[in-house]
């Protein structure tokens, strides 16, 4: 349509050329005549190239279109055995390593905290443990993951094997199987991406370094532009405080919410509680001092109920939105263990058993800042409250209730990351963990990642 509009304003612009154009030559006619048909012929090639892409759209519309259909009828229908080449999930090998010149000995616990776990450090040079991580979509309804703990004296523990839900919609996600436990801030977070080389005090005290479970996780995302997550978990108890079981029925739940939100470009938060509930059998410490000044400590048992509560926040920022060249964030947590049962006092000699209460409670602040890309330091204090116990009359002479000191830790860290995958660091830490006995402490520290590995949390 266009063609005809144009060449109707040049014959238009001609006819209303002057009239002394009428005396024209033969000549300038015909340069005339040949300037509409240049004209003529130029808006057909255009016409005849827009035809031909027109025709090309529609062949690649109706190409989409059985393309669509195609897949929508290979969703429904049963897929055939396919070969080993074409599954092909994600896997990653983290490489660890770290050297630790320490004053005292690591076995040592925390004053007041000989009947927690003890995680410990290792001294001189230490491979530490390297991490198999195995993922990938299942299919559209379920994904898979798998974290093979490769422990340097030998030996395969499994971190995490669970199956994940993709497709329940409404913002609920469903975990099956081995995973860390959501409660807390930290709880989830594989070692090779901690800040510093070592766990707080509170989790290597309270929860051995990280909770584990066996059971089944619920979360549920809420619908807002705020970030409201609530969750919940019911598993077999087999992680310290509580004890593996050989029974039908649950034996620990925990339940969390987390809330978050932006301040604008630059700035997110994030708060949480959580609350965790277990149940230890017969659950025994070595080497735990008593009254009687026992060389050595003596062995303890305690079976009882087992509650911890907990409060946890981060805050980071980041000039203009863009963490890879400077950023700090900010972050604490606070947990609290009730626990009440029975106590039984050195199972080797005396076997003496009586009730046992006692309330014990650990805190951190750390924060971490990349000052310049690839550079990052932190600083990070926590201290531990082994609380007063309640002793049963028969233990009253042999348990120690009130050890009447705060086990605490300053710690400095500088690490450098030349990418993503790689990271070295400089740890100092000044430890007053074990009352009369403090520690100044050197780690050096590197974490190599080999292979497609997932984005870590918030």
């Amino acid at each position: 349509m266009f063609n005809k509009t144009y060449l109707s304003v040049a014959i238009a612009a001609l006819l209303c050329h002057p009239l002394a154009s009428q005396a024209a030559s033969d000549a300038d006619l015909q340069s005339i005549r040949e300037q509409i048909n240049q004209l003529k012929q130029s808006y057909e090639q255009r016409i005849t190239q827009l035809e031909q892409r027109l025709q090309q759209a529609e062949a690649t519309s109706r190409q989409a279109e059985t393309t669509q259909t195609t897949a929508q009828q290979a969703s429904i229908t049963p897929a055939q055995p396919a070969s080993e080449g074409a599954f092909n999930p994600a896997v990653s090998l983290i490489l660890g390593g770290s050297y630790g010149s320490l004053q005292r000995d690591p076995a040592i616990s925390a004053t007041g905290f000989a009947m927690s776990a003890n995680p410990g450090h290792t001294q001189g040079f230490n491979l530490g443990e390297s991490e198999l991580g195995i993922s990938a979509s299942i299919d559209p309804d379920y994904r898979g993951v798998a974290t093979l703990a490769l422990a340097p004296a030998g030996g395969v523990t499994v971190e995490n094997a669970f199956v994940q839900t993709q497709a329940l919609g409404h913002g609920l996600n469903l975990k099956l199987g081995r995973y860390f436990s959501g409660l807390g801030y930290l709880n989830e977070v594989h070692a090779h991406a901690w800040d510093f080389v070592d766990q707080p005090l509170v989790y290597a005290s309270l929860w051995n370094n990280q909770l584990g479970e066996d059971g089944v996780q619920l979360k549920w995302l809420a619908p807002t532009d705020t970030f409201i997550e609530l969750g919940g978990e019911l598993g077999r108890g087999r992680g310290f405080p509580g004890s593996d079981r050989a029974k039908n029925g649950t034996g620990s739940g925990v339940l969390f919410a987390h809330i978050g939100d932006d301040i604008g470009i630059e700035q997110s938060w994030r708060v949480g509680a959580s609350l965790h509930t277990t149940r230890a059998e017969n659950r025994t410490s070595d080497g735990v001092p008593d009254l009687p000044g026992t060389v050595g400590g003596v062995s303890n048992r305690f079976s009882g109920d087992s509650r911890t509560a907990g409060l946890d926040f981060v805050w980071k920022y980041a000039p203009n939105g863009n963490t890879a060249n400077r950023s700090v964030k900010v972050q604490g947590e606070y947990f609290q263990r009730k626990e009440s049962g029975v106590l039984t006092y050195d199972t080797a000699l005396a076997n003496v058993t009586d009730a046992f209460n006692v309330t014990q409670s650990g805190w951190y602040l750390q924060s971490v800042v990349q000052f310049m890309p690839h550079w990052r330091t932190g600083l990070r204090y926590d201290q531990l409250d082994p609380g007063t116990a309640a002793v049963g009359a028969s233990n009253a002479g042999n348990v120690i209730s009130n050890y009447a000191f705060m086990p605490s830790r300053a710690t400095w860290m500088l690490d450098y990351s030349p990418s993503e995958f790689s990271r070295l660091r400089l740890q100092l830490a000044r430890d007053n963990t074990r009352q009369g006995l403090p520690d100044n402490q050197l780690f050096l520290q590197y974490i190599m990642s080999l292979g497609a590995h997932g984005a870590h949390q918030y």
